[in-house]
Protein backbone atom coordinates (compact mmCIF):
# COMPACT_ATOMS: atom_id res chain seq x y z
CA UNK A 1 0.00 0.00 0.00
CA UNK A 2 1.16 3.88 -0.83
CA UNK A 3 0.51 6.64 0.46
CA UNK A 4 -0.04 9.37 -1.53
CA UNK A 5 -0.70 12.81 -0.79
CA UNK A 6 -1.83 15.89 -2.90
CA UNK A 7 -1.32 19.19 -1.98
CA UNK A 8 -2.76 22.23 -3.90
CA UNK A 9 -3.71 25.96 -3.73
CA UNK A 10 -6.54 26.78 -5.98
CA UNK A 11 -7.58 30.37 -6.42
CA UNK A 12 -10.24 29.29 -9.14
CA UNK A 13 -11.01 25.71 -8.68
CA UNK A 14 -9.38 24.63 -11.93
CA UNK A 15 -5.95 23.43 -9.92
CA UNK A 16 -8.08 21.99 -7.15
CA UNK A 17 -10.35 19.64 -10.05
CA UNK A 18 -6.44 18.97 -11.38
CA UNK A 19 -6.12 17.65 -7.69
CA UNK A 20 -8.92 15.41 -7.67
CA UNK A 21 -8.41 13.87 -11.14
CA UNK A 22 -5.04 12.99 -10.23
CA UNK A 23 -6.68 11.94 -6.55
CA UNK A 24 -8.38 9.55 -9.05
CA UNK A 25 -5.70 8.73 -11.01
CA UNK A 26 -3.66 7.25 -8.17
CA UNK A 27 -6.36 5.30 -6.45
CA UNK A 28 -5.53 1.94 -6.46
CA UNK A 29 -7.32 -1.02 -4.50
CA UNK A 30 -4.06 -0.61 -1.74
CA UNK A 31 -3.03 3.14 -2.49
CA UNK A 32 -4.13 5.41 0.93
CA UNK A 33 -4.86 9.08 -1.62
CA UNK A 34 -5.60 12.29 0.06
CA UNK A 35 -6.09 15.40 -1.33
CA UNK A 36 -5.60 18.21 0.66
CA UNK A 37 -5.37 22.26 0.73
CA UNK A 38 -2.49 23.80 1.69
CA UNK A 39 -3.91 25.25 4.32
CA UNK A 40 -4.69 22.47 5.69
CA UNK A 41 -1.06 20.60 4.94
CA UNK A 42 1.66 20.28 7.44
CA UNK A 43 5.07 19.27 6.61
CA UNK A 44 4.50 15.76 8.13
CA UNK A 45 1.95 15.40 4.87
CA UNK A 46 4.90 15.30 3.15
CA UNK A 47 7.25 13.22 5.71
CA UNK A 48 5.01 10.62 5.66
CA UNK A 49 3.91 10.33 2.22
CA UNK A 50 5.64 8.01 -0.69
CA UNK A 51 4.64 10.01 -3.14
CA UNK A 52 3.77 13.72 -3.24
CA UNK A 53 1.78 15.93 -5.50
CA UNK A 54 1.89 19.62 -5.42
CA UNK A 55 0.19 21.94 -6.90
CA UNK A 56 -0.12 25.63 -7.63
CA UNK A 57 -1.50 28.17 -10.59
CA UNK A 58 0.84 30.78 -11.82
CA UNK A 59 0.19 33.92 -10.26
CA UNK A 60 1.09 37.21 -10.96
CA UNK A 61 4.56 38.27 -12.53
CA UNK A 62 4.86 33.93 -13.04
CA UNK A 63 4.88 32.79 -9.63
CA UNK A 64 3.41 30.68 -6.89
CA UNK A 65 0.59 31.77 -4.85
CA UNK A 66 2.43 34.33 -1.83
CA UNK A 67 0.77 33.80 1.19
CA UNK A 68 0.03 30.21 1.39
CA UNK A 69 1.64 27.64 -0.58
CA UNK A 70 5.25 29.40 -1.40
CA UNK A 71 5.67 29.59 2.60
CA UNK A 72 5.03 25.48 2.47
CA UNK A 73 7.30 24.89 -0.56
CA UNK A 74 10.01 27.18 1.15
CA UNK A 75 9.61 25.22 4.28
CA UNK A 76 9.78 21.57 2.17
CA UNK A 77 13.61 22.32 2.33
CA UNK A 78 13.92 21.74 5.72
CA UNK A 79 12.92 17.77 5.39
CA UNK A 80 14.19 14.48 3.59
CA UNK A 81 12.45 15.14 -0.27
CA UNK A 82 13.88 11.91 -1.54
CA UNK A 83 10.71 10.14 -2.67
CA UNK A 84 8.62 10.96 -5.65
CA UNK A 85 7.23 13.99 -6.08
CA UNK A 86 4.93 15.48 -9.39
CA UNK A 87 4.22 19.15 -10.19
CA UNK A 88 0.90 20.69 -11.64
CA UNK A 89 -0.77 23.59 -11.97
CA UNK A 90 -2.72 25.71 -14.24
CA UNK A 91 -2.60 29.43 -15.66
CA UNK A 92 -4.10 32.09 -18.03
CA UNK A 93 -1.40 33.65 -19.41
CA UNK A 94 2.46 33.57 -20.27
CA UNK A 95 4.62 30.85 -21.25
CA UNK A 96 4.57 28.52 -17.69
CA UNK A 97 8.34 29.81 -16.71
CA UNK A 98 6.97 29.61 -12.36
CA UNK A 99 6.75 25.62 -13.45
CA UNK A 100 10.22 25.29 -15.14
CA UNK A 101 11.49 27.36 -11.69
CA UNK A 102 9.44 25.52 -9.61
CA UNK A 103 11.04 22.16 -11.10
CA UNK A 104 14.33 23.20 -10.60
CA UNK A 105 13.62 24.58 -7.32
CA UNK A 106 11.99 21.15 -5.95
CA UNK A 107 15.22 19.61 -7.28
CA UNK A 108 17.36 21.69 -5.25
CA UNK A 109 16.02 20.83 -2.27
CA UNK A 110 15.97 16.90 -3.39
CA UNK A 111 12.70 15.88 -4.74
CA UNK A 112 12.92 13.01 -7.13
CA UNK A 113 10.51 14.80 -10.06
CA UNK A 114 8.19 11.89 -11.58
CA UNK A 115 7.30 14.42 -14.62
CA UNK A 116 7.55 17.80 -16.27
CA UNK A 117 5.28 19.93 -14.10
CA UNK A 118 1.45 19.79 -15.82
CA UNK A 119 0.09 23.06 -16.62
CA UNK A 120 -2.77 23.17 -18.52
CA UNK A 121 -4.09 26.65 -19.39
CA UNK A 122 -7.37 27.89 -17.59
CA UNK A 123 -9.81 25.38 -17.03
CA UNK A 124 -8.84 21.32 -17.28
CA UNK A 125 -10.81 20.20 -20.44
CA UNK A 126 -11.23 16.34 -21.22
CA UNK A 127 -7.72 15.84 -22.21
CA UNK A 128 -6.50 17.71 -19.39
CA UNK A 129 -8.26 15.62 -17.07
CA UNK A 130 -6.99 12.77 -18.72
CA UNK A 131 -3.31 13.60 -18.21
CA UNK A 132 -4.23 14.86 -14.58
CA UNK A 133 -5.14 10.79 -14.17
CA UNK A 134 -1.78 9.71 -15.83
CA UNK A 135 0.19 11.87 -13.22
CA UNK A 136 -1.88 10.26 -10.63
CA UNK A 137 -0.61 6.80 -12.28
CA UNK A 138 2.63 7.63 -12.07
CA UNK A 139 2.73 9.00 -8.73
CA UNK A 140 0.86 4.98 -7.86
CA UNK A 141 3.79 3.45 -9.45
CA UNK A 142 6.75 5.42 -8.79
Amino acid sequence: MKKINIIYWSGTGNTEAMAHAIAEGAKGEDNEVKVISVDEAQLSDVEEADAVALGCPSMGDEVLEESEMEPFVESLQSINLNKPVGLFGSYGWGNGEWMIDWEERMEGYGASLINKGLIVNNDPEDDDIENCKKLGEMLASS
